[in-house]
């Protein structure tokens, strides 16, 4: 099982994918950026972390937003709390995370960074 981080917490998966023409694509991080390529009826995407030092569903995060996917975005995987706000500032709406990763960072843990806006660097020295 897997549980799902959004800014208000924990929660259940909801993701049904049931609807006629819907469907989730599944990227693995090391998937080549120039050869991305987002087809109709995608409403997920959901970027593999392979490991929690793995930084490359970052920029997959960055780019897919860039280039004009506004569908539901979730990182799956080695994802860790103090990534959290990362996560949300690259363009994912939420995390999946494993049951035994949510049981060694509670959800406090992850609540505590749920205030992703207010604290990047960039918004500090804007003032």
């Amino acid at each position: 099982m897997s549980v799902i981080v959004t800014d208000t917490g924990f929660a259940a998966d909801d993701w049904t994918g049931d609807r006629e023409g819907a469907h989730a694509l599944d990227l693995p991080s090391d998937t080549d950026p120039a050869a991305l390529e987002i087809g109709p009826g995608v409403e997920m995407i959901r970027v593999d972390f392979p490991s929690f030092s793995d930084g490359r569903g970052f920029t997959l995060a960055r780019l897919l937003r860039r280039r004009g996917y506004t569908g539901r975005l979730r990182a799956r995987g080695h994802v860790i709390a103090d990534q959290y706000a990362m996560a949300r500032r690259c363009g994912f709406d939420e995390v999946e995370i494993s049951d035994e990763l949510a049981q060694r960072q509670p959800e406090d843990q992850w609540l505590f960074r749920a205030d992703w806006k207010a604290h990047d660097y960039q918004a500090r020295l804007r003032g």
